[in-house]
């Protein structure tokens, strides 16, 4: 296959099903860590008979068995929610099924967090509002028994075979078990795709100040969103295009072909077994007879030779932090999962944003606080989801670029009239206040607060310990500024 020929496979499947969109759709998908609050390791036991009232009572059906026969997913055929376990069952995902509006998430999301809540609270669980399982040391970090997150990890745990590369790799091949992001996917149409690509790469930087919640407690205290490094320094960096940021001009839809053709694959499934590889540029592996790789098998290490396959694009997978997928959408994450009582500020943010991009663009294009000094956005991202400034930022223009661009957030919301701007109010409070949720947290346990008490906190529908958030929406007129 040339690269010709790749490129006009990569647009069927990523670009073409963002022809005619002319609705914004919304995907919402929420993952948070289960923590056992006897400071023990989470109980799978209670976590499979959660599985089983949870599907009894809002009538889900299974849509994936692991090889023990426990339910890691579930899928309500009206709705098209899922209820899913995210790597191991440690870590619980709710996707909804695309709306057209924020409020019909957020009251099916309180539905069932209230009924999952209930449940695991007399079991002496809780699910919580951080990108860290905080007790991830104290839990059984493994895979689900099924081939993909098996073969997921590992992939992951294949990096020691990588030393010569020059690249850091970090100790945590189990990452995606105690690890917790909040998603959202957008419908973004053919002809903005780049706009859109290339202007919320450059507000990365931005968004780690507003809304970093990942610390490994503990051991680096410094990084508030270490969410970036634990992918980026994983064997899903090898090929550094398969991950992060576009460190390079995204303007027109050859750029974004260009850039694919760029990217690495490491898995395939054959006769029901999910197989991984060396990360292959993907032009070189469909110009390449035989692949060897090697699957698991009952604890037995088996190696492979294979040919690749047309139809292996499918398994191409990228965790970039803009990503575009074959559904026709945009896929944001790089957001940490955030406090319940917050939990609608990543897709109200991304939203907004989305209504008014030429604006967003616009601001960024004009802005001198954080860009023309010397960075890019990626670097400047590397930077800022530090703890500390770098000196030649100024915080008070810092954090008044990023109400600027909360203003062009919601005016895109208020121009969508259905009130779904209050959902950014607690981003207003970050910024007036100068924080984000890890450093909350960092604060809380500084003063003495225990880890149990940081847990409800961020685990609670209701703001902890408002200062001014409840006379926000009376007293400033969201967007004026913008």
């Amino acid at each position: 296959m040339t690269k010709q020929e790749l490129k006009q496979k990569l647009y069927e499947r990523y670009i073409k099903p963002t022809e005619k969109k002319s609705d914004t759709f919304i995907g919402v998908e929420v993952e948070m860590p289960i923590v056992n609050l006897r400071m023990r390791a989470v109980d799978f036991d209670v976590v499979h008979s959660l599985t089983a009232v949870f599907l009894k009572k809002f009538g889900f059906l299974p849509v994936g068995t692991d090889e023990d026969g426990h339910i890691y997913s579930a899928e309500h055929r009206n709705s098209g929610d899922v209820f899913s376990y995210d790597c191991s069952y440690n870590n619980l995902e709710i996707s909804f099924g695309k709306e057209s509006s924020l409020f019909n998430i957020h009251e099916r999301f309180l539905t069932y967090y209230r009924f999952i809540q209930d449940f695991l609270s007399r079991h002496e669980h809780t699910l919580t509002g951080m990108g860290i399982n905080p007790y991830r040391q104290l839990n059984n970090n493994i895979p689900i028994k099924n081939g993909r997150y098996k073969m997921l990890y590992h992939h992951l745990k294949s990096y020691s075979q990588y030393r010569i590369l020059p690249m850091y790799f970090h100790p945590y091949p189990n990452f995606g078990m105690f690890s917790s992001a909040s998603q959202v996917q957008l419908d973004v149409g053919k002809e903005n795709l780049p706009k859109v690509l290339h202007t919320f790469n450059r507000l990365e930087p931005l968004k780690a100040v507003l809304f970093a919640n990942s610390v490994l407690v503990g051991e680096n205290e410094d990084l508030l969103c270490c969410r970036d490094m634990l992918w980026e320094n994983s064997t899903h960096g090898i090929n550094p295009h398969n991950i992060g940021m576009y460190d390079c001009e995204i303007n027109t839809l050859d750029d974004i072909l260009n850039y694919m053709t760029t990217l690495s694959i490491y898995c395939v499934e054959r006769d029901g077994h999910y197989i991984n590889f060396h990360p292959t540029n993907i032009v070189k592996y469909f110009n390449t007879d035989n692949i060897v790789g090697e699957y698991e098998d009952k604890g037995r290490t088996i190696s492979l030779t294979f040919r690749p396959q047309e139809s292996d694009l499918a398994y191409l997978r990228t965790f970039k932090l803009e990503d575009l997928t074959f559904r026709g959408t945009v896929e944001f994450r790089s957001v940490c999962c955030q406090p319940i009582s917050d939990v609608m500020t990543v897709s109200a943010f991304h939203l907004g944003l989305l209504q008014r991009v030429d604006d967003l663009a616009e601001l960024l294009d004009k802005d001198d606080v954080i860009y023309h000094n010397g960075y890019t956005a990626a670097e400047l991202r590397k930077l800022l989801v530090h703890s500390e400034l770098p000196n030649f930022i100024d915080e008070d223009r810092l954090y008044h670029l990023i109400e600027q661009v909360l203003d062009i957030a919601a005016k895109g919301l208020c121009d969508r009239a259905l009130g779904e701007e209050k959902y950014l109010l607690p981003l207003y409070e970050r910024v007036y206040d100068r924080t984000n949720p890890a450093k909350v947290m960092l604060q809380k346990l500084k003063q003495g607060e225990t880890t149990q008490s940081v847990i409800s906190d961020f685990a609670s529908e209701q703001k902890i310990g408002v200062s001014h958030l409840q006379n926000l929406s009376q007293t400033k007129k969201m967007g004026d500024t913008a």
